[in-house]
């Protein structure tokens, strides 16, 4: 068994030909970097040490073949058979250089970590294929994509890309990738899962989370007592995904001791939908992060006039206010209430007119509006919420929009 230092592909070279031409040849191996560096070898002793061209390791080396990886250059040094044996340096060198150029290509080839990060991206992004081939590929990486999902996006930057120490110098492709990984096992671990295939790191510090969003694999978060949505798919299970990414910022919070913020999509049908979450998402978390501040777990019904000012896609804007105002979808005297509520300006005792409601009635009505959405017409960031919503909703959305959600 060879040992080496760092993750990078120099090395994971490196380590391989120190552990196989060690093996073929029964002799001590070592990996110089250009340095003169051992960043990999048989002997665990010598890992780390600086070899200078008179040192006796170099110097007395039986063979030495040049190893070059993309930018990076290096040495193998080969020193003589422990059993005696006699090997001819030409043979031995034609053996190394074979070893080297395999080993190279076969660390080309994506692996299974990043064929799976590369299906998650193009999910997310939307550029995928037949999903009978999606969800082919999907089970060969042992991704179960049968559950409806949505995504969880998670800002671990000032984590993730943080500077080696002392805010001095950019972090290595090796210290991210760990990071990011220890990230994503804290995920696992958290939500009890069987492995990391439905977590992905997704660059910029940014780690997508494709979680089950049915009440089954909600579990402790769900509130039992209360009846499935059924009338707003989308939202469905929403206070019970806030729930859980709460309790998973402060256990990521605590042993990052970084600063993260949480963005949550909503639930849309069909592998495509994925996308769609993950656009809910990463809106919820730049628009949160920018009004509401870091820390937080931020979802689109949370933001409010932000949602409607700073969300781009008119389809999701409509939703959103169908949805605010939801609670009020079986309660026509309370919305024609708010319709001549803002036509008189919001004054009561012209909308009591109006009406023909005395103003104590109107009062009953307004708390009985707040109760319901959460939402306070007399207070002005929230009637203004309330206004948008209102006429959002009366917007109409083109059919063939639909059918493609």
């Amino acid at each position: 068994m060879s040992l080496a230092i760092g993750g990078g592909q120099f090395e994971r070279v490196a380590d391989t030909v120190t552990e196989r031409t060690a093996d073929l040849l029964s002799t001590q191996v070592s990996v110089i970097d250009a340095h003169g560096r051992i960043v990999a070898s048989s002997e665990s002793g010598l890992l780390g040490v600086t070899l200078y061209p008179e040192d006796q390791n170099y110097v007395n080396a039986y063979l030495r073949v040049p190893l070059r990886i993309n930018n990076e250059a290096g040495e193998v040094l080969i020193a003589e058979p422990r059993n005696g044996e006699a090997i001819s340096p030409r043979l031995a060198q034609v053996l190394a250089e074979l070893i080297i150029d395999q080993t190279a290509v076969v660390d080309r080839l994506p692996n299974k970590h990043e064929l799976k990060n590369k299906l998650i991206h193009d999910l997310l992004h939307g550029s995928t294929g037949e999903e009978a081939t999606i969800l082919r590929e999907a089970q060969i990486l042992g991704m179960d994509l049968g559950p409806p999902r949505v995504v969880i996006l998670i800002d671990a930057a000032d984590y993730i890309l943080a500077p080696p120490s002392r805010g001095v110098g950019n972090p290595s492709e090796a210290r991210i990738r760990r990071r990011a990984q220890l990230v994503i096992g804290n995920v696992v671990d958290f939500f009890e899962l069987p492995n990391d295939t439905i977590c992905a790191y997704i660059g910029n510090g940014e780690v997508a989370v494709l979680k089950a969003s049915n009440r089954k694999n909600l579990g402790i978060w769900v509130d039992q007592d209360r009846a499935p949505d059924a009338g707003n798919p989308s939202w469905a299970n929403l206070a019970a995904l806030k729930r859980a990414a709460l309790a998973l910022l402060a256990r990521l919070r605590t042993d990052t001791r970084a600063d993260i913020s949480v963005g949550i999509g909503r639930y849309h049908a069909g592998l495509r939908g994925l996308s769609r979450s993950y656009e809910d998402a990463r809106a919820a978390l730049s628009l949160g992060c920018r009004f509401h501040g870091h820390n937080q777990v931020h979802c689109l019904d949370g933001l409010g006039i932000a949602a409607f000012v700073g969300v781009s896609d008119e389809r999701t804007k409509v939703e959103l206010a169908k949805y605010v105002l939801s609670p009020l979808d079986h309660e026509p005297e309370l919305l024609v209430t708010l319709q001549t509520f803002f036509a008189d300006d919001c004054c009561p005792s012209e909308t009591a007119a109006a009406l023909s409601i005395h103003r104590n009635t109107l009062s009953y009505r307004l708390d009985k509006i707040t109760s319901l959405t959460g939402l306070d017409p007399r207070r002005f960031d929230d009637a203004v919420q309330i206004r948008l919503a209102l006429t959002l909703r009366s917007l109409q959305i083109d059919p063939r929009d639909c059918a493609d959600a």
